[in-house]
């Protein structure tokens, strides 16, 4: 096979106070046509910023400096931004991770699409809708050719996704960059958008894949390198890499993948975990810290006619006992939000009711329901949209504690803040001078401060590499073993549900279809939805096989 991009020690710098910050250090690869090559490690260790090199977007003011540097048969090295627009969408798309800032918020989401397919010419004016409706069928969104009337801020962040996958397939380009293109989908999503990329593959078009779920890598990806410190530090036959791994950061990085093996261990190296207080005999028995019943909500639909609602929870119940994990799992739409804000008295059920600590909660006014509120906390998906800009970590971490006066509120934060492995020395820190895995310690530290009977977290480690999601799932449940706090933990990861929970409800349209310990769940489903999940779920790493003339990852 021809190379369509080979690149020879590629260097990244960009500007700095002190002078130039060289963030990739001679970086070398190479990409077939046909081939998957796949860039794994950590937040900052220059894989995006390597993957966005090819098609000249390394950044505002980042110099880009190469031996050799060829893309589609042509020297790039003295490429300016004319030049590179010709690169763009017919021979490279782009799919970033962040669709909701890669979006236009002005346009719809079928016009997004439509923009590279008139750009290019690739289909006659007269077939572009129905093109660009195909196209969003493909990456699988339901309705397609009503949500391409509509805007990124009304689909959810895993239809979002699928939208600017579409964009970034719509040119029918010879290489696709896709950077974590899958981070935000839930499994059976996943599962599809994977197989669309094979069929892109097996039709000779090139992926390069940035992605810190390793499953997925293993699952699609050719040849691997991983990236440390914008250095390659170990690469080869993906086979190779992650089932005889050769550099100790990549075994760091295959043994952080929470699965089934990891329950009851510390996924981050050097962790030790608290025993659980029920092992301990201390944690007292009762009572549900959070009881739901027969729960209904529907929402109204746009269209605005009167008895077209779309019903979100159908008769849910469910149980969270004091010091226990309970897993909501399902696929994007099942409901499992709508539960999580039902358990926070942020939303009123139709029909059912919530009870707190064996008291009503969802039927309480909110004037009421506020005192309460410290019993109830939440550590959102996205951290840094969930705090007031204009608040310290400080400012942040003590919203909930206005009943203690000043001295005491601030050793509180303190307190938490040393309990999430953060110390005092970040007080003054504004969260958006944090990394992403800082942020969400600052999260979990807010939700703690009150000191909480039950913390709902919704998605919490979906958006973290695997070392930083393995810190942080090691505090959850170190956490909960030496506090006795409940967790309602929602997600699309079942390897992430697997290894945490003591129990998991099963959501398929907005009902429980299962439910029941974690493991008999895991390893004895019952209901074909759960079957289904599955056997969508990426291959671990250790278990890897050819993916050609595999239909499902």
């Amino acid at each position: 096979m021809s190379d369509i991009v080979t690149v020879e020690d590629l260097r990244v710098s960009f500007p700095g106070a002190a002078g130039p910050v060289q963030v990739v250090h001679g970086v070398s690869l190479r990409i077939a046509a046909g081939e998957c090559v796949a860039l794994v490690g950590e937040s900052g260790s220059g894989k995006s910023v390597t993957a966005r090199s090819l098609v000249g977007l390394a950044g505002p003011g980042a110099r880009v400096t190469a031996r050799r540097f060829l893309v589609d048969g042509r020297d790039v090295t003295g490429f300016r931004d004319r030049d590179w627009r010709s690169v763009r969408g017919r021979f490279a798309g782009l799919v970033a991770q962040d669709a909701l800032v890669s979006l236009d918020p002005l346009r719809t989401v079928g016009a997004e699409v439509a923009e590279a397919l008139a750009a290019h010419r690739v289909v006659p004016r007269g077939q572009v809708r129905d093109r660009t409706v195909d196209l969003l069928r493909q990456v699988g969104l339901p309705d397609p050719a009503v949500r391409a009337a509509q805007y990124a801020h009304q689909l959810s962040g895993g239809l979002r996704q699928r939208a600017l996958i579409a964009g970034g397939i719509a040119a029918d380009p010879a290489l696709l960059i896709a950077d974590e293109p899958t981070t935000a989908l839930d499994v059976t999503v996943q599962a599809q958008v994977l197989d669309l990329l094979r069929t892109r593959l097996s039709a000779k078009s090139a992926l390069l894949l940035v992605s810190h779920d390793l499953a997925v890598v293993a699952g699609i990806a050719d040849r691997v390198l991983v990236l440390r410190d914008g250095m390659v530090v170990e690469e080869g036959a993906t086979a190779d890499v992650l089932s005889a791994p050769a550099h100790p950061y990549t075994r760091a990085l295959l043994a952080a993948i929470p699965s089934a093996r990891s329950r009851g261990r510390a996924l981050s190296p050097g962790r030790t975990i608290s025993p659980p207080a029920a092992e301990r005999g201390d944690e007292p028995r009762g009572t549900p810290v959070l009881e739901a019943r027969s729960l209904r909500k529907s929402f109204a639909r746009r269209s605005g006619r009167r008895g077209d609602a779309f019903l979100a929870v159908d008769d849910v119940s469910f149980q969270v006992a004091a010091g226990e994990i309970v897993g909501v799992v399902g696929e994007s739409g099942s409901g499992k939000s709508t539960c999580g804000n039902l358990a926070l008295g942020l939303l009123d059920p139709d029909g059912g009711e919530v009870l707190l600590e064996g008291e009503p909660w969802s039927a309480l006014p909110e004037r009421r329901r506020r005192a309460r509120r410290p019993r109830v906390q939440l550590i959102a998906q996205d951290p840094l949209s969930s705090f007031d800009p204009r608040y310290s970590v400080e400012a942040v971490v003590a919203e909930s504690l206005a009943a203690l006066n000043r001295g005491a509120r601030r050793d509180r934060v303190v307190e938490v803040l040393e309990q999430v492995g953060l110390g005092a020395d970040l007080l003054e820190r504004h969260p958006r001078s944090l990394s992403g895995g800082q942020r969400q310690r600052v999260a979990i530290a807010r939700a703690l401060a009150p000191r909480p009977r039950l913390i709902v977290c919704d998605e919490p480690v979906s958006a973290l590499d695997v070392s930083i999601q393995a810190q942080v799932l090691d505090l959850l449940v170190d956490l909960r073993n030496r506090l006795g706090t409940a967790l309602l933990f929602i997600s699309h990861d079942l390897g992430v549900v697997h290894h945490l929970s003591d129990r998991v409800l099963v959501l398929k349209d907005g009902r429980v279809v299962e439910e029941g310990r974690a493991e008999d769940v895991f390893a004895r489903p019952r209901h074909p939805y759960t079957r289904q999940l599955l056997e969508s779920l990426p291959m671990q790493p250790a278990s890897r096989q050819s993916r050609k003339g595999r239909s499902t990852p």
